[in-house]
């Protein structure tokens, strides 16, 4: 008989773990969380408890275990176009004055999960491109996540009926989608072609990746400690070009954790400007 309870000093060395490998903050009283997401492992890996699950995890002798784990307690979910007004700011604010620069563009979207804001930027950039022909430069979007399964998700772009009714237009799903074999529907090549997907830890550097005129940074600095959130703030800052733009959720703040940015009202929304 599987057992799924989770004791405090199970519950207590894996928030450490947790925090350690990727910067997730559990905080007290969230062993129902463990159990919803690590539960269906304990199975799949042929354990007898939750409680063995963890231990294993952190022995770290079995490393398919350790990023199956890491994967499940960081995949969220999302929804195309979250909170609308990112994306219109995006499309008539930002990309009309970067524009101007007449020079390629690099956005970040630095948290992608299943894929949902990326694509949405995405599609967001090819309609101001028919409305603005010839206008908008090169675009490119970098967008990254910590779990290689929602990475392999997202390269492949095909989202069942329920995902695609989340925030997604009939219309958008008309000129962006194409049907699948599997009875949803596959992002299309032309939205493809814009987004490059990588693996990134935020908790690590971010050299690699380059410089950028937008970043997506959008309701992932809240599972975070003060300590880590001053770190990545600080990161990502040192990753955009001079003016470049800072989005985050709409609960998120850069009050008392880092003052290289100059705060924009958009009407609706707020976003971050380089100093």
């Amino acid at each position: 008989m599987t057992t799924l309870t989770v004791n405090d000093q199970d519950y207590y060395d894996f928030c450490h773990f947790l925090e350690a490998q990727c910067g997730i903050v559990l905080g007290d009283s969230k062993q129902y969380l463990v159990r919803s997401r690590l539960s269906p492992l304990v199975k799949r890996f042929g354990l007898l408890s939750l409680s063995d699950l963890l231990q294993d995890t952190l022995k770290g002798r079995n490393r398919e275990l350790r990023v199956a784990v890491v994967d499940a307690m960081t995949t969220n979910e999302t929804l195309w176009f979250r909170d609308s007004y990112p994306f219109t700011v995006l499309a008539d604010k930002i990309l009309p004055e970067l524009a101007a620069n007449r020079r390629p563009l690099k956005i970040w979207s630095a948290a992608s999960s299943s894929g949902q804001e990326p694509y949405s930027m995405a599609m967001t950039i090819l309609e101001q491109q028919l409305k603005r022909p010839g206008l908008l430069p090169s675009i490119q979007i970098t967008a990254t996540d910590i779990s290689q399964t929602m990475l392999d998700m997202c390269r492949n772009g095909v989202y069942d009926n329920l995902a695609l009714s989340r925030g997604l237009s009939v219309e958008r799903r008309r000129l962006f989608f194409e049907a699948h074999i599997s009875g949803g529907m596959q992002v299309n090549q032309r939205v493809k072609q814009l987004v490059n997907f990588r693996t990134q830890n935020l908790k690590d550097s971010y050299v690699l990746l380059g410089k950028f005129d937008v970043i997506f940074c959008r309701n992932v600095l809240i599972y975070f400690s003060p300590e880590t959130k001053v770190k990545v703030l600080n990161q990502l800052a040192a990753s955009l070009n001079p003016g470049g733009y800072l989005f985050l959720g709409a609960s998120e703040s850069l009050t008392g954790l880092c003052d290289r940015f100059e705060m924009v009202r958009c009407n609706p929304g707020i976003i971050y400007k380089l100093k």
